[in-house]
């Protein structure tokens, strides 16, 4: 996934060729969640055990496998060492967590250590920052990592799943056995198709049109972006209805739509497209909504409101109902995490051949763009943006980048 050779052109040739490995050693410590909703895990057993013979120590939480069905004995028998408290865990060099840290475990975590998690900014305070900033940590978000193709592996991976799962449940919940309509999404002869209206064309959007088509669903996409709208049309090979976010064209829709999906991706982006709630309270009593980017406000003006600590995740407004869990992969935790595993260990395995975290942000770019916090400082203009604090320029702590 990523090359450093392949990023540093400016470099002569002879400081390109392949050295040996400068027996890095990283401890790589898993804690268990404290959030209960969610279930994912950073590494698996079998990934656990490429690294340990690759030379890093894996510290696990005892327990923290139980979620995605792997017993602390399946991660032992892999090389990990079973911590009983959460603690030891936290003195590890570098901490993979789903959720951003808390005060908490910033408080049990070691000066200048390392921490990769996603970018939940609702989780997130100038607070816990300042708390961050002190202990001079490291913290890189997986939606900001990128690739040689200028995207994020973690949040393509993470998208491809929320987007089939989101037709997956979209099923369910508009079942009997769930307080639905009682239809069947889809379509079979003599009954008219379900309606599925989805908002973004990304990866996301992409697998769910697939995954609605497949099931003789009506598929509308819309996105203000052209590129993407060609993208998906060509993609899916099918004739697809694709609109740019027009208020005439969507309100049309809307009316008439049984399900709405909200797949719009807002990290690292200037302008924010949400649907209005006067939008919403046209819909068709019985309808439902699933915004699958909670974790960045929310694509619909009435599901910003599960972001107040609180709400709950699923509730009814205007006779629609709405789902807004924070993460919709977390409810098929096993198959994230082994998605997630399988790029953290050639990124791991590739840090590891550079020497460690600040020679591998030196060389690969995408790698740099990942850290939010660098030695305590924010490096990130989305985050020095949201919470109004001052931009570094991480550069100036990487020596030749």
């Amino acid at each position: 996934m990523y090359d450093p050779l392949k990023s540093t052109s400016f470099f002569v040739r002879e400081l390109q060729q392949k050295t040996e490995n400068p027996h890095f050693t990283t401890v790589i410590g898993i804690p268990r969640e404290k959030d209960g909703a969610e279930r994912r895990l950073a590494l698996t057993p079998e990934t656990v055990a490429l690294l340990v013979a690759a030379g890093y120590r894996v510290l696990l939480e005892t327990g923290a496998g139980l979620t995605i069905n792997y017993s602390d004995r399946y991660y032992a028998e892999s090389g990990a060492e079973i911590m009983e408290n959460a603690r030891e865990v936290f003195q590890a060099d570098l901490i993979l967590k789903i959720m951003p840290p808390t005060e908490e475990e910033v408080e049990m975590m070691r000066p200048r250590s390392t921490v990769f998690s996603f970018l939940y900014l609702h989780t997130l305070s100038t607070s816990l920052l300042e708390k961050m900033a002190e202990k001079r940590i490291n913290a890189l978000a997986y939606e900001l990592l990128y690739d040689q193709t200028g995207v994020s592996p973690f949040v393509t991976a993470i998208s491809e799943i929320e987007g089939l799962f989101s037709i997956t449940l979209a099923a369910e919940l508009l079942s009997n056995a769930h307080g639905g309509k009682g239809i069947l999404l889809g379509g079979v002869p003599g009954i008219s198709p379900t309606e599925v209206v989805i908002i973004g064309a990304g990866v996301a959007g992409t697998m769910a049109a697939r995954a609605a088509l497949a099931l003789g669903a009506s598929v509308k996409v819309f996105d203000n972006d052209i590129a993407k709208l060609r993208g998906i049309r060509h993609e899916l090979g099918t004739p697809l209805f694709t609109s740019t976010l027009q208020p005439n064209v969507l309100r049309n829709v809307f009316r008439s739509a049984d399900v709405v999906i909200g797949a719009m991706q807002y990290i690292n982006k200037s302008h924010y497209y949400r649907i209005s709630a006067d939008l919403i309270r046209e819909m068709k009593k019985g309808s439902l909504i699933i915004d699958l980017r909670m974790p960045q406000g929310g694509c619909f003006e009435t599901s910003m409101e599960a972001c107040l600590s609180g709400h709950p995740p699923v509730f009814e407004k205007f006779g629609v109902l709405h789902f807004c869990e924070m993460s919709l992969s977390a409810r098929v935790a096993r198959s994230a995490s082994i998605a997630m595993s399988n790029l953290f260990i050639s990124l791991l395995t590739a840090m590891g051949d550079c020497g460690g975290i600040p020679h591998f942000a030196r060389f690969d770019r995408g790698f740099a763009a990942g850290f939010y916090l660098y030695a305590g400082k924010v490096v990130n203009r989305y985050v020095a943006g949201h919470f109004t604090l001052p931009l570094s320029d991480i550069g100036l702590f990487l020596h030749g980048f």
